[in-house]
């Protein structure tokens, strides 16, 4: 199974993004997590900073729409050159509209779903999106304690995704990542990993990234 590192430059120092992305050039994806303040409780890149920093990144950019109309604003951050676009399940009302226009915009298309919601509402859309993020927090803010109760469903996210035909989604898990619960998430079937405070607060982050890939390849 490849494992994929994807920082979180949410808990970047923001007032030097620039040297913060090139401290995680190692990684597979750069996570970029966009708040509304309506979808969650909290607010962090307009548009236009996306569009800075998906310019400026020299590795792919994984735009985790945390917003409150997918369905209409998903496609902005296909046309700002993300390499995939996540929203999320809870927020959508057209759920397979959102994935056919992100499809033909030619990004990676992925699809989130938060803790209260189950594996099943979701899995009869598995065999059309790229990858499947299961939060491992409440989304909102970063730093928080991995949810252990979300493991079960990681695994039934595994085991449907085993018996499909076509080439696999992506499983990720996003929150409370760290070198004490990557090889929990990983067992359980993850191979995709968002990680903000594990990296960045790390003396070396691009050490560290390399360390969390050997600890979940098991």
């Amino acid at each position: 199974m490849t494992i994929r590192i994807c920082p979180s430059i949410l808990n970047a120092d923001h007032t030097r993004l620039q040297q913060e992305i090139d401290r995680v050039a190692t990684a597979d994806l750069l996570h970029l997590d966009v708040m509304d303040n309506i979808f969650v409780p909290n607010q962090t890149f307009s548009i236009q900073e996306c569009r800075e920093i998906i310019e400026h990144s020299q590795i792919p950019v994984d735009s985790h729409l945390m917003i409150a109309d997918p369905d209409r604003d998903a496609i902005l951050y296909a046309e700002a050159g993300s390499a995939s676009v996540t929203f999320h399940f809870e927020a959508s009302t057209d759920p397979r509209a959102t994935i056919a226009q992100l499809r033909k915009s030619g990004v990676r298309v992925g699809l989130a779903i938060k803790p209260k919601t189950s594996f099943e509402e979701v899995a009869d859309l598995l065999s059309e999106i790229d990858m499947l993020l299961i939060m491992t927090v409440e989304p909102g803010f970063g730093g928080q304690s991995f949810m252990s109760d979300q493991l079960p469903k990681i695994e039934r996210a595994r085991s449907a995704i085993s018996t499909l035909t076509k080439e696999f989604p992506w499983l990720q898990v996003d929150g409370g990542i760290s070198l004490d619960t990557i090889a929990l998430a990983a067992r359980a079937g993850a191979d995709t990993f968002v990680a903000g405070s594990a990296i960045y607060k790390a003396q070396n982050p691009a050490e560290m990234i390399a360390i969390l890939r050997v600890a979940a390849d098991f």
